[in-house]
């Protein structure tokens, strides 16, 4: 059994989390921490997700927790998801990560750190986004650049980042599809008199209201016809499930950056 270390256990997500670990055959809840100050800490993990007492204590930071687990899952705040990145980098300890909001220097510099540990790295857990990763790339390559192509998001209203990691990860397909690049093409908001539309350009937009889990569709639009590709999260379960999946996968890998496309099978499709 791989014994599997939460980052804020006591969040939505973390609980979520605890919940796809606890009942994964291959894996076991190991260590649980949370932030500095959190009211959580002291607290038995497993009540605080709703899975009745485990004898796994919340503790306050990773340093705490990280001789008592193979694997870490973080779905936190990005800086602090690099911080537990430098830890896991000094200790060989392997992560899963599903933080959004990354930089391209964090990037970059996760990519270096995990030269000494193993890590699966990815904007969504989810197997249905990550299939959906695969269909934007296929049809931006079949329809080509007479169509146009336009993302719009939708998430919750505490949301910190924008536009979401998985809204920019199908832009980025997209635009492999095409031969071109998000960060060239990409366009990201739209307001007055902005003329007409450029051939290349990929809009995301984004949506925060309410309790909305997740929401991406991505419109293909021609001459009088279009073709959307939508997913649609109803809780985040699938996310957790994924996580879980990842790692338990993970743990005994060679170090570097994994993707769920690695986890799934799906790196060749």
């Amino acid at each position: 059994m791989k014994k599997v270390i939460i980052a804020g256990a006591a969040g939505r997500m973390g609980q979520r989390v605890a919940t796809m670990v606890h009942a994964h055959p291959g894996l076991v809840y190991g260590a649980a921490f949370e932030a500095p100050g959190s009211p959580a800490i002291g607290r038995d993990a497993g009540e605080v997700a709703g899975l009745g007492p485990i004898g796994v204590t919340i503790v306050e930071g990773l340093e705490k927790a990280i001789d008592q687990g193979d694997v870490i899952i973080d779905f936190t705040f990005h800086k602090a998801t690099m911080e537990f990145a430098r830890l896991a980098a000094r200790t060989g300890t392997a992560m899963v990560i599903g933080t959004t909001g990354l930089t391209a220097d964090e990037l970059a510099e996760l990519k270096m750190l995990a030269k000494n540990f193993p890590c699966v790295q990815a904007p969504n857990m989810s197997v249905c986004v990550n299939v959906l990763f695969k269909l934007v790339k296929k049809t931006a390559a079949i329809l080509g650049e007479d169509y146009d192509i336009e993302i719009i998001e939708a998430h919750h209203n505490k949301k910190k980042d924008a536009p979401s990691g998985t809204a920019l990860k199908l832009g980025e397909m997209a635009a492999a599809g095409v031969g071109s690049d998000l960060a060239e093409v990409g366009v990201f908001a739209r307001q007055g008199i902005i003329g007409e539309r450029k051939k290349k350009e990929i809009g995301i937009q984004t949506i925060r209201a309410a309790d909305i889990v997740g929401e991406h569709t991505v419109y293909f639009a021609g001459p009088g016809e279009r073709l959307e590709l939508t997913h649609r999260a109803h809780s985040r379960d699938h996310f957790a499930k994924g996580a879980a999946t990842a790692a338990a996968w993970v743990v005994g890998k060679e170090c570097g950056v994994y993707s769920m496309f690695d986890v799934l099978g799906l790196q060749d499709l």
